[in-house]
C-alpha cells in the first residue's frame, strides 16, 4: 500500500512538473511575435523604425521574415507565421476566403514606380511619364535594354505581372532578367545593369543616394500600392500567437502608430515613404 501510494506521488509531481514547464514555455512563446512580410517595408527602414514602439509597449519580441507577398501569405497557410504585412489585395482576399486568416485590415499605402537609367534611352520619361502599358511595350519591342523582375511571387511582381498580361506580352527572351530576389537587390542589380525594373517608391527612396536610376513612369491608377495587416488562422498551428497577433494588428492602424508612420522618411527623404490610411 506503501509503495502505490509513493508510486501516485511520483506520477503527481511528474504531472505537475510537465504542466509547470508547458504553461512557462507557452508563456515565453507568447512573448514573441512572427511577421512574415514584404522586403519593401523591411529593405525600406521602416520596420526597424516603428517594431521597437510596439516590442516595449507590449513586452512582445516580433521576429521579422522578410520574403515576397506570396511566400509570406504561403507561411500564414502553413502555420509557420502569426501575423502578415503583405501589399497584394486580390491574394490576400483569396487567403482570407480560403480560411487561412481571421481578419484583414488595410493600413498604408505608397505607390510604384518604373525606374532606368538616367540617359533614358528609350525616351520612356519623354513620351510615358505616367503610361505604364506604353512604357512596358516600348522596353520590350524594343528588346535592347534589360528588364529586371523580382520573379519572386511578391506583391511587386504579382502587380508587373498583372500589367504584362493587360498589355497581352509575355515577357521573356535576353532582355527580362527574373533574379528571384528582395526589392533592394532588384535596384542594385538594375543599377549595375543600367536596366529598367518596377519599384515601390519607398524603397527606392530609401536607396536613392546608392544607385543611378531616375523614375520614369509614375502616378497611374494601376501603380497604387496597398499595405495591410492580416491576422492568421489560430487553428492553422497550435503555437500561433493569436492574442498577440491581434494586438500587433489593431497597434499598426492605431492612431499613435499611424502618426508614426505618416512622418518617417519625411526629414530625411524629403516625403514619406508611405502614407498611413487605416479607417
Amino acid at each position: 500500500m506503501k509503495k502505490i501510494s509513493m508510486l501516485s506521488l511520483v506520477v503527481l509531481l511528474t504531472v505537475i512538473l510537465i504542466i509547470g514547464c508547458t504553461d512557462v514555455e507557452n508563456k515565453l512563446e507568447q512573448n514573441e511575435l512572427i511577421l512574415a512580410t514584404t522586403t519593401s517595408t523591411r529593405d525600406s527602414g521602416l520596420l526597424d523604425h516603428i517594431l521597437p514602439y510596439f516590442e516595449k509597449e507590449y513586452n512582445i519580441k516580433v521576429k521579422v521574415i522578410a520574403v515576397g507577398t506570396g511566400k509570406a501569405l504561403e507561411m500564414g497557410k502553413n502555420g509557420e507565421a502569426d501575423v502578415l504585412l503583405t501589399h497584394a489585395k486580390d491574394s490576400e482576399m483569396e487567403f482570407l476566403k480560403e480560411g487561412h486568416g481571421m481578419k484583414r485590415v488595410e493600413v498604408m499605402y505608397n505607390d510604384f514606380i518604373l525606374v532606368g537609367p538616367n540617359s533614358d534611352p528609350l525616351n520612356i520619361k519623354q513620351n510615358y511619364s505616367n503610361d505604364i502599358y506604353k512604357a512596358l511595350e516600348t522596353i520590350y519591342n524594343q528588346n535592347e535594354y534589360k528588364f529586371v523582375s523580382r520573379g519572386d511571387d511578391s506583391g511587386t511582381h504579382k502587380k508587373e505581372l498583372k500589367i504584362w498580361k493587360e498589355i497581352h506580352i509575355k515577357p521573356n527572351g535576353d532582355f527580362y532578367i527574373q533574379n528571384g530576389s528582395g526589392m533592394a537587390d532588384t535596384l542594385k542589380m538594375a543599377d549595375e545593369k543600367q536596366a529598367y525594373t518596377l519599384t515601390d517608391r519607398g524603397t527606392y527612396l530609401s536607396m536613392k543616394d546608392e544607385i543611378e536610376l531616375d523614375i520614369l513612369v509614375e502616378g497611374n491608377d494601376i501603380l497604387f500600392n496597398q499595405y495591410s495587416v492580416t491576422t492568421v488562422n489560430s487553428e492553422k498551428n497550435e503555437q500561433i500567437n493569436s492574442k498577440g497577433a491581434k494586438k500587433f494588428q489593431k497597434w499598426f492602424s492605431s492612431k499613435y502608430t499611424q502618426e508614426i508612420i505618416g512622418k518617417y522618411g519625411k526629414e530625411e527623404y524629403g516625403e514619406v515613404l508611405f502614407t498611413p490610411n487605416a479607417k
